[in-house]
């Protein structure tokens, strides 16, 4: 300890007595339902209208969208290539079927070193040019408390890996260097084979009566 270390203190004893919280390092994912995805692309001003079901369909960074040239796009392969990555490290995209229709859709009559993903006067999307337009889309699709850009990166890899995707594939396409970011976030939504074997062998211990009321759904954590 720095304090230790300075002689402030005698020794860190003290400190390593003291026990961390519990799950103090779980990370806590907020995504987007399919239904809420639906509700925000349609209630998006269409001037941002082209950039929310890109990030909803690749789980490419707000920034690594607004780079994008016609360019990058891969139309035989599939692909979008990101080139100005977080790490510094170029990846390919391996795009859905409805992300290849958007690409050629958004590449469509463009020269190849336009802009992918334009403002509605042409020029580049800035760090904060998004962020109004899309909290008022949030609000318009009664979607509280509003989302970010990274929600719309998580929603995509939390689909993903709850359609049974590998946690090695979602991280190579999220750009994570190995699959500890991608565990860490994601592998709680990841069916599970140790509760799938429980709860197929588990006998039935009769303890649960029958009964014809129906439990509601508890609200979904934020």
């Amino acid at each position: 300890m720095r304090s230790e270390r300075e002689g402030r203190v005698p020794n860190d004893e003290a400190w390593r007595r003291v026990k961390p919280f519990r799950e103090a390092d779980a990370a806590r994912v907020r995504y987007l339902l399919h239904d809420e995805a639906r509700r925000l692309v349609n209630a998006t001003d269409p001037g941002l209208r082209q950039m929310v079901p890109a990030a909803l369909l690749t789980g490419c960074r707000y920034g690594e969208l607004a780079a994008l040239r016609v360019y990058d796009f891969d139309g035989e392969a599939g692909t979008i290539t990101i080139r100005t990555a977080k790490g510094g490290k170029a990846r390919h995209v391996v795009l859905t079927d409805d992300g290849i229709v958007l690409f050629r859709r958004l590449a469509m009559g463009k020269p190849s070193d336009a802009l992918m993903l334009q403002r509605p006067d042409g020029k580049r999307w800035g760090k904060a040019h998004a962020q109004r337009p899309l909290a008022h889309a949030c609000r318009a699709a009664h979607i509280s408390p509003a989302a970010s850009f990274h929600v719309l990166r998580h929603t995509y890899a939390s689909h993903l890996v709850t359609a049974d995707a590998s946690l090695q594939v979602v991280a190579a396409n999220l750009g994570h260097a190995d699959t500890r970011m991608t565990e860490k976030h994601y592998a709680h939504l990841a069916p599970n084979y140790v509760a799938q074997v429980i709860r197929a062998t588990m006998p039935k211990l009769g303890l649960i009566e029958p009964t014809n009321i129906a439990a509601l759904e508890p609200a979904r954590a934020r």
